[in-house]
């Protein structure tokens, strides 16, 4: 794992965030998860757009141009070395008063960490995941925004923590209508009547990278894909559901509460797979 901060590149044990960041403090701050696959890094200046996106809706200023965090990315990647790897780009509000007050904080910090992917076993790709629906609801968009992907996951944190805890892999989140927004950290695709479905932004889902390539991808094979609501049914009466994300790359759900989704081969994983490969490798940034 390496860790650029400060404009040093070292071993995560070297970083120090500073006690009173706002970061540390309050979770005040943006961040966002890239892959790196077959050397090159992921969409990146997609992954860098939806950052500032992020930092504009909480009124954050990045304190490095688009250029700038692209040249970090690709440096720190460099120094971990490996051809499959894991990003995470963060920037907090910074160092200011012990007060939930902001407008103390003058100098936002900015840290990239690559690290080894360490989402799910190859046992469990291979079975596919066993989900559990989460006690808890998300936040409704007037409250917390989820296309805002802010440093306050605690939501998330503990849907994934009441989900290990009961045995499974992962965790369902249902929003205030008993509408799935998407797993802990991943969108959620389900195959309903041969249509790819997936619960649009406003359900409460994180307007993912991986999940526009995969729409894309699905389209461009002359499938049929829809955004649209899904309830914890649809999920269970699916010919087949999966989940994708940047660190979860694309994984079959096998069942939801212990009720089995489909069969064992998963056909449109299967056609989504390679074609996501292939799709990487074109549209990856070298470093």
């Amino acid at each position: 794992m390496k860790v650029w901060h400060r404009g040093h590149i070292g071993d995560a044990r070297e970083c120090r965030v500073p006690l009173l960041d706002h970061g540390l403090l309050y979770g005040d701050g943006v961040f966002e998860g890239i892959r790196i696959t077959g050397g090159r890094v992921f969409r990146l200046d997609a992954h860098l757009a939806r950052l500032a996106r992020s930092a504009r809706a909480i009124g954050l200023e990045l304190p490095l141009g688009q250029a700038a965090l692209a040249d970090t990315v690709c440096a720190t990647a460099r120094a971990h070395g490996a051809p499959e790897a894991y990003v995470r780009v963060l920037v907090t509000r910074g160092v200011g008063a012990l007060t939930l007050d902001p407008t103390d904080c003058h100098e936002p910090e900015f840290y990239c960490i690559v690290a080894d992917i360490r989402m799910f076993s190859a046992e469990i790709r291979a079975r596919g995941l066993r989900l559990a629906t989460a006690s808890q609801r998300r936040p409704r968009a007037d409250m917390l925004d989820p296309q805002v992907k802010s440093l306050n996951y605690l939501n998330n944190v503990l849907a994934k923590r009441e989900a290990r805890l009961r045995g499974y892999d992962d965790a369902l989140l249902l929003n205030g209508e008993a509408r799935i927004a998407e797993a802990s950290a991943a969108n959620v695709f389900a195959v309903v009547d041969d249509v790819l479905v997936t619960p649009p932004t406003s359900e409460g889902a994180l307007p993912g990278i991986t999940r526009a390539t995969v729409l894309e991808c699905w389209r461009a094979g002359g499938g049929q894909a829809v955004e649209r609501p899904l309830t914890a049914y649809d999920l269970t009466g699916a010919s087949e559901a999966f989940l994708c994300g940047s660190g979860a790359g694309l994984i079959g759900i096998a069942s939801l509460d212990d009720r089995i989704i489909g069969g064992a081969d998963r056909p449109a994983l299967a056609v989504l797979a390679p074609a996501y490969a292939a799709y990487a490798a074109r549209h990856g940034t070298a470093f």
